[in-house]
């Protein structure tokens, strides 16, 4: 039987069906003939899309190949043979796909969509940090630049931060640059931290330092996600006031005494499968807004809460418009000079290796 293609019109019923009463129809309309043109367009040149759980809705539920976390989609694009590949994310994302796949085309579709953690630190900063710590190993957040994963020994995300943390063989590591998910990944293994602000020290191992009145397993890096910094414990206690059966789900970059205060706390991923297999009245999700959409989408039987009102300003870069113009200029190419890119590699690959 012929399979009918598709049509700006049968674009736009999917499109209702999966967001209504979470995108107004008219904005559905718009959009629907927007994703309809960069389906085709994805189709005629055999480009894969990937899009990041903090897409908007419209883009996350039309266009993408795939979704997911950062290392969810690390891992797809390891393997993708699709090209060009254009990301739906932000910049270090898309040069971490093109480290995996040098060969092809890796598209960013807005010109500026950084990252406030990933600017926090730059390769200078981890070379010093390599001359003040000598034979300490270096975990970096995937959330760094390509330059920066050049000079560590191994990144991670927030899925896996403590199974990479755990998998080294040192008394003291320096995780960089996101001060909360260090707090949070200390805690959780039992280590103590200090950040290079606090005092000068000059130690391999812990015990070293105890001259300096300062023991330490793991040394952090004061930088923040501009969003998740934003999320405060007096925000769950007004949340809970109002809705005390609300389930509260913090990101592990917000802060320890967030994470604290809240039900659960995991990667973006680990998110969107609590919601889905956990049975409660309501959920609040704090992260970047645009997700708990996306969720509401998808678990029409759960109640997420419209009390988010954080957007990433670089996420937000990402849309249809610019999808569509990116497939069709072939803009914005994301490049990494290869011996920068050969070294990156060796810190993504040995995440990668780690379940």
């Amino acid at each position: 039987m012929a399979v009918t293609a598709p049509t700006i019109e049968s674009t736009y019923r999917v499109l209702k069906e999966k967001l209504e009463g979470i995108v107004p129809d008219f904005e559905l309309a718009y959009k629907a003939e927007l994703a309809f043109h960069i389906n085709q367009l994805k189709s005629e040149r055999g480009a894969v899309i990937l899009g990041h759980n903090y897409m908007e809705p419209a883009l996350y539920h039309s266009v993408c190949d795939y979704t997911g976390d950062s290392l969810e989609l690390s891992r797809i694009a390891a393997t993708t043979e699709a090209d060009p590949i254009v990301f739906c994310g932000v910049r270090f994302m898309a040069e971490t796909a093109k480290i995996l796949n040098p060969d092809r085309t890796v598209l960013l579709p807005a010109e500026r969509a950084g990252c406030s953690l990933a600017a926090s630190i730059t390769a200078a900063d981890v070379r010093e940090l390599r001359r003040r710590y000598p034979g300490v190993p270096i975990v970096a957040y995937i959330n760094t630049y390509a330059d920066v994963k050049a000079e560590i020994d191994v990144c991670c995300t927030s899925s896996n931060a403590r199974q990479v943390v755990e998998s080294l063989d040192s008394d003291v590591v320096i995780f960089l640059p996101d001060e909360y998910l260090a707090r949070n990944v200390a805690r959780e293994t039992g280590k103590r931290i200090v950040f290079p602000s606090d005092k000068p020290v000059s130690a391999n191992r812990a015990s070293e330092s105890a001259s300096d009145g300062l023991e330490f397993e793991i040394v952090g890096w004061e930088g923040r996600c501009e969003v998740h910094e934003k999320f405060t414990v007096e925000d769950i206690r007004a949340v809970r006031e109002q809705f005390p059966d609300v389930v509260v789900l913090a990101h592990p970059e917000c802060s320890p005494e967030v994470v604290d205060a809240s039900d659960f706390s995991g990667s973006t991923s680990a998110m969107t499968r609590y919601v889905t297999e956990v049975e409660a009245e309501r959920y609040l999700l704090l992260t970047e807004c645009s997700m708990g959409d996306n969720i509401a989408a998808e678990a029409r039987d759960k109640e997420m809460l419209r009390l988010c009102s954080v957007r990433c300003p670089h996420m937000n870069e990402i849309t249809l418009e610019q999808v569509l113009a990116s497939l069709r200029e072939n803009r914005y190419q994301i490049e990494v000079p290869e011996d920068v890119r050969l070294r990156a590699r060796r810190s993504i690959d040995r995440m990668l290796e780690i379940r």
